[in-house]
């Protein structure tokens, strides 16, 4: 039997000034990181059991693993109360959330490291003279041929032979595109040229395997760091999604590869789906706003993206009809098959739902306001203020304050999750190590795995398994002071 899918997500945000002239990327994160409001204590970033050199195909590859000294530690971390964590990541900042349990958690803690990350823009900007204040986008290209990430993660069995997970995943990642693309104006990366097209990221993979995450992208990632039993368990790392704001677009992503994991776990994938090049199909989807082009499999056949969605979702159908069914399983599998009917009769249909049709409807209104083509400037402008994360500026906020799109949740539910960690995972355990050392004003390093107070005694608690919400040395130490 499958096990239960621990979820979660790494968004690098898009950070510039009013003056981009004198803007400087790194140091402008490190003082939005730091602009942080609330105390957090004195806490380090562990990095132990961290090592993008393993492969998940069963070896380490040659390099230097990377460890910030003591300060630069400080500098670039900040641990959450509600078990996430908030640090600089090269030239961004980067919000990665608590460990989740279910899709629905996934959506609301990655939207409440927006609202996390907007109150530091409002700290940092109060202490900024104007051509210094800084804005964040929630977006994945700069549109100058560079492009920053969004990362999911899934628990999955270690059991599962890798080569066996690429085989049946790439189809089904490569077509998701159609109802969890962000949207974009133009291509990039020496794609060929389009107006419009459903993917922020899919001129950017250059490959179908391989470790790096920033050169020759690869559509699957084989970074094999678990954060929990490595000879019970591996964390899928999937680089090959796009930054969503819609709550609805990133619901469906995340949530219906988690059933599609499920599944490869029970060994219920058995049709040949595999793709002749996955990297030529991924822009080829992403390209055609249609969703009718068809891309070729090994075996000769064509499908169009939504052809290959619906396979995935009649064996997810069946799967799920021989194993007991949550209440948002049912409503996964109801929306998949709703969103597919709609974007093959119409893709404009899902405009108050999926990110791409959404941008697609905004741009085309003021195109034909202003009488002007995509080549317009404007147009490249309303395409990225749509991933402002300001809720007074941001065109995806202006629509929900119209209510013009879908939500999941209100805005006091979002809020309470910037505070308040999932209750089902191994988050709780270390948002409560964390709310304790700060509320004593303790030194204390804190990992994904690892829990550590710098007192006298040097106590280190290994924590390696996420679906466990309380542990017992945790709470005596909280108990004893």
């Amino acid at each position: 039997m499958a096990i239960e899918k621990i979820m979660g997500s790494e968004t690098e945000l898009g950070i510039t000034s009013r003056s981009a002239s004198a803007f400087d990327p790194v140091g402008s994160s490190i003082f939005l990181i730091n602009a942080l409001p609330e105390a957090h204590g004195r806490a380090m970033w562990d990095y132990t059991g961290e090592n993008p050199l393993l492969d998940a195909r069963g070896y380490e590859v040659t390099g230097e693993r990377e460890r910030p000294s003591a300060q630069d530690n400080r500098a670039i971390n900040r641990v959450l109360t509600n078990g996430g964590r908030w640090y600089v990541d090269g030239a961004h900042p980067e919000y990665s959330t608590p460990e989740t349990s279910n899709a629905r958690d996934l959506v609301l803690f990655e939207k409440a490291g927006e609202r996390i990350a907007d109150r530091c823009r409002e700290a940092a900007n109060r202490t900024l003279p104007p051509h210094q204040q800084l804005v964040l986008y929630k977006n994945n290209s700069d549109g100058k041929g560079n492009s920053y990430g969004y990362h999911e993660n899934y628990l999955m069995a270690r059991s599962v032979p890798f080569e066996a997970l690429v085989e049946v995943l790439t189809p089904f990642l490569v077509s998701r595109i159609v109802f969890a693309g962000a949207g974009k104006v133009g291509s990039e990366n020496g794609a060929e040229p389009c107006a419009y097209q459903m993917s922020q990221r899919a001129d950017f993979f250059e490959t179908l395997i391989g470790l790096d995450t920033m050169a020759k992208r690869p559509i699957i990632n084989t970074r094999d760091e678990p954060h929990a039993d490595e000879e019970r368990y591996r964390r899928l790392h999937v680089i090959v999604g796009d930054s969503n704001m819609s709550e609805v677009s990133t619901y469906l992503k995340v949530g219906t590869t988690a059933l599609v994991l499920a599944m490869v776990e029970d060994g219920a994938l058995r049709r040949d789906l595999a793709l002749e090049d996955p990297v030529r199909a991924i822009k080829e989807i992403s390209h055609d706003t249609t969703c009718t082009r068809k891309v070729r499999l090994k075996r000769g056949k064509e499908f169009s993206a939504i052809e290959l969605q619906r396979e995935y979702l009649d064996l997810a159908r069946a799967y799920y009809a021989t194993v007991e069914q949550s209440p948002q399983v049912t409503d996964l599998l109801e929306r998949w098959e709703r969103v597919l009917a709609q974007l093959a009769e119409d893709p404009h249909q899902c405009a108050r739902e999926l990110d791409w049709v959404i941008k697609h409807e905004l741009i085309r209104s003021y195109m034909s306001r202003k009488e002007v083509g995509f080549d317009d400037q404007r147009i490249s402008m309303l395409d990225l203020q749509y991933h402002d994360i300001r809720r007074d500026r941001g065109l995806y906020y202006r629509l929900c304050r119209a209510d013009q799109v879908n939500r999941l949740f209100d805005d006091e539910t979002v809020e309470q999750a910037t505070a308040v960690p999932p209750q089902t995972t191994r988050a709780k355990v270390r948002a409560d190590f964390i709310n304790f050392a700060n509320e004593r004003n303790k030194s204390y390093d804190v990992g994904w795995s690892y829990l550590k107070l710098n007192d006298r005694y040097q106590r280190t608690i290994l924590c390696k398994d996420p679906f466990k919400p309380t542990d017992p040395r945790v709470d005596e130490l909280i108990s004893s002071g």
